[in-house]
């Protein structure tokens, strides 16, 4: 169950760890708080009114978005320096994805009240809300593209050379499960399952225990056409 802390002793050394303090002069007149998720809580149910802002500090959180007929599709996920609840405060609209924490995930968190009225005019914290806002943009827009007009082997051959290179957001769809795979490229696992027995049948891949080990990076880099989820 969420755990809230609001001992400075705790708190500082994630200020300073993650360059904090500088978006956040005022820290000893804010109320920030410290919370601590297990793995497998929520952090934000999406179509919730936001409550504040999240910046995540440690472990790993993984981010979904559902449609109507109960299906979720596994949108990234995310590590420090993360942020959570820019959209939705800038734009005044409710949580659009949900946030779980994939293991003990913590997040240092300012209410709607404080940022609402004290921190929206910090030049420095709205520059750094704007390089997360473009950062999602920019990873959506690229994802969305190559999910919608490429093969799902084009694609599958993109995603395990964007793992490999470990740009960030190579890292945030890292996973070594099919089913969050398929989701993060747009098919079924159904479908996936089909065009990895084919790669291990080319000899580009093979499979190691519960792993899949690349053999031919030439094999996948001709395959996916030169697309790149970057």
């Amino acid at each position: 169950m969420m755990k809230t802390s609001i001992d400075p002793m705790r708190i500082q050394p994630y200020l300073e760890e993650h360059r904090l303090v500088r978006l956040l002069p005022l820290t000893t007149k804010l109320p920030i708080q410290l919370r601590d998720y297990d793995r497998g809580e929520v952090v934000l149910h999406e179509g919730d009114e936001i409550d504040g802002l999240y910046f995540q500090v440690t472990g790993r959180t993984k981010v979904s978005s559902s449609i109507t007929t109960g299906k979720a599709l596994l949108l990234r996920f995310c590590s420090p320096l993360s942020v959570f609840g820019d959209i939705e405060l800038i734009q005044k609209v409710a949580v659009q994805s949900q946030v779980e924490a994939n293991e003990r995930s913590a997040f240092i968190f300012i209410n709607k009240q404080t940022v609402e009225a004290e921190m929206l005019h910090n030049n420095l914290l709205m520059q750094e809300l704007l390089k997360h806002l473009s950062y999602k943009l920019l990873t959506c827009t690229t994802a969305s593209r190559i999910n919608l007009l490429a093969s799902v082997e084009e694609r599958f051959a993109s995603y395990l050379i964007a793992t490999k290179l470990q740009h960030e957001f190579g890292k945030e769809m890292e996973t070594p499960h099919i089913a969050e795979i398929a989701s993060l490229i747009g098919t079924t696992p159904r479908h996936l399952n089909r065009v990895v027995t084919k790669l291990i049948g080319t000899g580009a891949i093979r499979k190691e225990k519960k792993r899949m080990v690349v053999q031919d990076w030439d094999q996948l880099n001709q395959l996916s056409n030169g697309l790149r989820y970057e």
